[in-house]
């Protein structure tokens, strides 16, 4: 079978799919997470144990990250609530004084509300890292609408500036077209019809968008249509062209453009498989990207991390578990391992 008949036929069974209600069906314990809420739930023995740590003669590292990382975020917002109303003092602000370095920054992103985590990292990507491209299309395509909304209202309440006012600073031309029609999280809601003339148009309308001022094409369709929809466009214009539309973006767009809509594209296809490029990405250096790795498995903990597990797998060959514990030096290295939770073998 031909690399495009295998496509078509991964696509024909994600058709078929949608028609009975499966494709977005999660597992039968209701996520595909690798974190889910703790059933012997104790706020206040984790209170006590947390104190402990603290306050013992030396910080007990392993009784932190074993509890924060074994309840979903959720609960640790009541353990943070009730660790205040027993000691009059912030759970937050008292394990910042008692730790250092990645296991700080882990333990700072696991207590925060999930809004305001993507915030700080959204705002770090636009003013500081220069990885607009990057980690804003990360946030920006990949969290619910629900998700979207709450982190904006968070990014104002925290910074006092609309995104879009940075995004419009500190971006331009069409990443910041792009960013901005993101961030309004104005994409087409999954539908069980599928309009096959629609996905006709959008083809025809990508491949005559080729000369100059016609980048906005681009940036409508794929940050408005349905994923779904989307995937079907990608199929029919290979089709078309002979070629993948990603093809045709490494020779119209560069710089952080390119990137930009590689990301997306890779998110529209695949989101598991995108999550695992970046993780397999960010181990590959000497030092690893332990912002990327931190973000990543935290955000995805309770969503999909096994299937993102499935697809570093299948892809490279080994298990991200044992990815991590190989690459991954440290305090942190614990924590880390426990979101990720399992080998795969």
């Amino acid at each position: 079978m031909s690399v495009t008949s295998e496509k078509t036929g991964r696509s024909l069974t994600q058709e078929i799919l949608s028609h009975l209600g499966l494709a977005h069906k999660t597992a039968a314990w209701g996520t595909l997470g690798t974190l889910r809420t703790f059933l012997s739930f104790s706020v206040d023995k984790d209170v006590q144990r947390l104190l402990r740590a603290i306050t013992g003669p030396g910080v007990d590292r392993t009784a932190i990250v074993d509890v924060l990382t074994n309840r979903s975020r959720e609960q640790r917002q009541l353990i943070a609530q009730a660790f205040q109303g027993r000691t009059q003092q912030d759970l937050l602000k008292s394990l910042q004084a008692a730790l250092s370095g990645h296991l700080e920054r882990i333990v700072v992103a696991l207590l925060q509300p999930a809004a305001r985590l993507d915030a700080r990292e959204l705002r770090t990507a636009l003013k500081d890292s220069g990885a607009a491209e990057d980690v804003g299309v990360e946030i920006l395509a990949t969290r619910t609408p629900p998700q979207l909304q709450e982190c904006l209202a968070a990014y104002k309440h925290d910074f006092q500036v609309e995104a879009q006012e940075d995004i419009k600073s500190e971006t331009s031309g069409t990443l910041r077209d792009l960013l901005l029609a993101l961030a309004k999280g104005g994409r087409e809601s999954y539908s069980e019809i599928i309009d096959y003339n629609l996905a006709e148009q959008d083809v025809q309308a990508l491949k005559q968008a080729e000369g100059p001022s016609t980048e906005g094409i681009w940036v409508l369709i794929l940050t408005q249509r349905n994923p779904d929809h989307l995937v079907r466009v990608f199929d029919q214009y290979q089709r078309r062209t002979g070629h993948e539309l990603e093809h045709t973006v490494r020779s119209r767009f560069h710089g952080d453009a390119q990137r930009a809509l590689l990301s997306l594209a890779s998110v529209i296809r695949n989101t598991a498989l995108y999550f695992a490029d970046k993780l397999h990405q960010a181990l590959q250096d000497t030092e690893p990207n332990y912002q990327a790795l931190m973000r990543i498995l935290i955000s995805r903990s309770e969503t999909d991390l096994l299937s993102i597990r499935t697809e570093f797998k299948r892809k490279f060959g080994k298990s991200l578990y044992s990815s991590l514990r190989d690459a991954v030096k440290g305090d942190c290295r614990l924590a880390l391992l426990t979101l990720c939770r399992a080998e795969d073998l």
